[in-house]
């Protein structure tokens, strides 16, 4: 482990100087791809000098234990003693942690596409609760939202509603948030009082640079139409609204939120190169089929991954096993509690996986 975090303490060394190299500053391609190797790298980096630290302290307060000390300064030093072990121990955790295999697209922002699903209006009503959710969740992080589609309903909810998130690190923040999320209350047309039980999906892409999915224009057909539902003046009376349809894999992403049809093309690509990025994936997940079903978050995008129990005010991720009893404040955004643990989760499996715990 130590000759890995050496190896690595080494190479940040050398894309800092490379980062300062006038012809690498220069190519703007270059600096990008160094910079985000930098900063995948700064942490363990950071975590690795902060253990080399500790260890050094520790060494000297176990040497200072062979002085003639009087009972009070040894009864200190083996305080401090027991404070550096502690440290040492949590540092080599965390490195361990850090030296796992990462997820290429953790850094890369996200699509969010959240649709309502079986319980029609409910079950779009609650389609706009998870994207409240999300955008509080999203702007405590600091991270920017940006609504590309909407289809909204007369009640208020969503039928889809598809926005992205930037920021770094927004995918290994909301990659665990692609599922069926199910909902259990009594719905404002309700009159008898019973309790309904509704189903929204969410699927989180990362987001592809054009550099990474190169869409080639004899593959989509684009077709443009009147957009429809809430606005203003442009609403069925220009063409504004944009499909892509890409023929080869067959994926259709329509666009009407902007009054501009060029805007519309801009953000309706933005989720087709999303699409046929994670297209991609799958197809090399399906290869590897029995690692990609032990990894919590990257199973069947159907199953029910959540309930918010309204009665009992209740959160329950199924995966593993946690129960909230704070539904109003997980629905205002504040998922770090849910989020953390599935890293976690993820984290001790692959630790266990390589035989490390």
């Amino acid at each position: 482990m130590f000759d890995r975090l050496s190896a690595v303490e080494e190479r940040y060394e050398e894309v800092n100087n490379l980062l300062c190299d006038p012809d690498v500053i220069s190519d703007t391609k270059r600096l990008r791809e160094l910079s985000i190797e930098q900063r995948s790298l700064e942490e363990t980096v950071t975590v690795y000098r902060e253990y080399k630290s500790v260890t050094e302290q520790l060494d000297g307060a176990k040497m200072m234990l062979d002085d003639k000390l009087d009972d009070e300064m040894r009864e200190m030093v083996k305080s401090e003693i027991a404070d550096l072990n502690k440290q040492k121990e949590q540092l080599e955790h965390k490195l361990k942690i850090l030296l796992l295999p990462k997820d290429p697209n953790d850094d890369k922002n996200v699509i969010v596409e959240v649709r309502g699903a079986a319980g029609g209006d409910e079950a779009a009503l609650f389609a706009s609760d998870l994207y409240r959710m999300y955008t509080r969740y999203a702007e405590r992080q600091g991270f920017k939202v940006e609504v590309i589609e909407a289809n909204e309903t007369e009640l208020g909810g969503y039928k889809e509603i598809i926005f992205s998130v930037s920021g770094q690190g927004a995918y290994s923040k909301l990659k665990f948030e692609s599922g069926a999320h199910r909902v259990q209350r009594i719905p404002s047309t309700e009159s008898g009082g019973r309790i309904h039980t509704s189903t929204s999906t969410v699927l989180v892409l990362p987001e592809a640079e054009e550099v990474e999915v190169e869409v080639n224009e004899k593959d989509i057909r684009i077709d443009t139409f009147c957009s429809s539902g809430a606005g203003g003046q442009s609403v069925n009376t220009t063409k504004s609204a944009v499909r892509v349809t890409h023929i080869p894999t067959g994926i259709v992403v329509s666009c009407q939120d902007e009054k501009s049809q060029h805007s519309n093309k801009d953000k309706a690509l933005r989720v087709l190169r999303a699409r046929l990025f994670d297209f991609h994936q799958q197809q090399a997940m399906a290869e590897q089929d029995a690692t990609r079903k032990s990894l919590v978050g990257t199973g069947d995008r159907s199953e029910r991954i959540r309930t918010y129990n309204f009665p009992q005010s209740r959160v329950t991720d199924h995966r593993i096993g946690m129960t909230l009893h704070r539904l109003e404040s997980i629905l205002s955004g504040e998922l770090d509690e849910v989020i953390d643990n599935l890293i976690m989760h993820e984290q001790t499996e692959l630790l266990q996986s390589q035989g490390v715990v």
